[in-house]
């Protein structure tokens, strides 16, 4: 029984929730900048290099010639997609780059902690560090 408190302890954790919490939204903003990349971003850019498809781009490793991608996996063909890895290694810059952005804009509203109350003042006479409820200096005897 005592393994099963240790591991509700565990698992009710804040940091363990919030954790949990940043993965599936972390999960879901990834999938909507893929969403962003493939369908807003992609399309401009491939008509800029001449109406190309980055997802279509693949190398045939197998006998016998395909017009498209979905032609060679529907043959059983062998084939190297760079195409649709060249879209992951964008949609992975893009993901990067708004997450730092949003990580940089939460902490401006992050709140600073309130310094902590000091515990020592300084002595009137010789100037050292005192504890606070000192009602002498222990180095140079005066009252305070």
């Amino acid at each position: 029984m005592k393994i099963v408190d240790e591991f509700k302890e565990f698992a009710m954790r804040g940091s363990l929730v919030d954790m949990a919490v940043g993965i599936v939204i972390g999960a879901a903003f990834g999938s909507l900048v893929r969403s962003l990349v493939d369908n807003v971003i992609m399309p401009p850019f491939g008509r800029i290099l001449g109406g190309m498809d980055f997802s279509e781009l693949f190398i045939n490793l197998s006998p016998g010639s395909y017009g498209s991608l979905a032609a060679a996996k529907a043959a059983g063909a062998a084939t190297i997609n760079y195409g649709l890895f060249l879209n992951s290694v964008i949609s992975f810059l893009i993901i990067s780059w708004a997450l730092f952005i949003v990580v940089k804009f939460m902490n401006k509203f992050k709140r600073e902690k309130p310094a902590p109350e000091p515990d020592t003042k300084i002595c009137p006479q010789c100037q050292s560090s005192i504890k606070l409820k000192a009602v002498r200096c222990p180095y140079c005897t005066s009252a305070l």
